[in-house]
């Protein structure tokens, strides 16, 4: 099961229409130009596909018109995650997740659990779980850090936790999971920028921002690296690095849909709190992808 999970899964975002609703024809446009970029899976409802910002019904419909596109082409994974642990078990245990091969569940954010609380916070999904669980640390977003001690002694414990999305940009901290994992149990780099570093180290992939927009290079990158062929995945790397880097930041996912908008994929529309990306961010973002067009580098 776990071996789905290596390579390229790209972190979908959500499209919307300039009066607020889903622009589901704008979505499956995208989901297309992702399988057509060759990536590995897609994850729904994450950080980058502004689930904070969705209502249930707007979710479920979500769900549902994904499902129906992909038709079982690739992977799918589903943010399931939050705050409240008890909610997150009840989610888990009375939704409808077929059709899903994994869920998603980032550290709950606002309360600030000691390694303590997120261990037993992740006892009880993973209990609860109809499906494996994919571990997702992201401290710059939910203000705490799940340490090295903690999502190893998670992965030894419960054979349906199979990997971890470690967006903490700790290279100490990564490294010792790798280190120290289990046979079987992924590492999964949650930061595009440094997903060749962390592969040459022993990662196994990325959920991925930028494979939004570069699929195909993306994609050819992690699949050099996991592959051995550093030289070229180093060409590729520092190809999109500076747009990687300018993708974040005005911060994300403003980044990537004002990409998306210049690259005529999705409309650069997004819901409060998150804003559109500022002058200077978007005239380089259009700057980057001029000159990558120029390198032979397509959306």
């Amino acid at each position: 099961m776990a071996t789905k999970f290596k390579g390229t899964g790209v972190a979908l975002v959500t499209p919307f229409h300039k009066q607020g609703t889903i622009d589901f024809g704008s979505l499956e446009k995208l989901i297309e130009h992702t399988l057509e970029g060759g990536v590995g899976y897609l994850v729904v409802l994450g950080t980058t596909g502004e689930a904070a910002t969705l209502s249930k019904d707007e979710k479920f419909a979500l769900i549902g018109f994904v499902k129906d596109v992909v038709s079982q082409r690739v992977p799918l994974v589903l943010g399931v995650g939050g705050y409240n642990t008890q909610e997150v078990v009840s989610t888990l245990s009375h939704g409808d997740f077929d059709g899903f091969d994994a869920i998603l569940s980032v550290t709950p954010y606002y309360n600030k659990p000691t390694q303590r609380g997120l261990y037993l916070h992740y006892k009880h999904i993973a209990s609860a779980s109809p499906l494996p669980v994919i571990l997702y640390n992201v401290p710059g977003r939910t203000g705490v850090n799940m340490t090295a001690e903690t999502t190893l002694e998670l992965a030894r414990e419960f054979d349906n936790i199979i990997a971890v999305k470690e967006a903490s940009g700790n290279f100490g901290q990564i490294m010792d999971i790798i280190n120290n994992k289990p046979e079987g149990f992924l590492v999964i780099s949650g930061d595009d920028g440094i997903t060749l570093p962390l592969i040459a180290a022993g990662a196994d992939g990325v959920i991925s921002v930028v494979a939004n927009a570069y699929p195909s290079t993306f994609a050819a990158m992690v699949k050099a690296a996991l592959d051995g062929k550093m030289a070229e995945a180093r060409r590729l790397h520092y190809l999109l690095l500076p747009f990687i880097n300018a993708l974040f930041a005005d911060g994300s996912p403003g980044g990537i849909k004002a990409a998306l908008d210049v690259m005529k994929i999705v409309p650069n529309n997004l819901r409060l709190p998150v804003v559109k990306v500022n002058k200077t961010t978007q005239s380089l973002l259009t700057t980057l992808i001029t000159e990558l067009k120029e390198k032979g580098i397509e959306s």
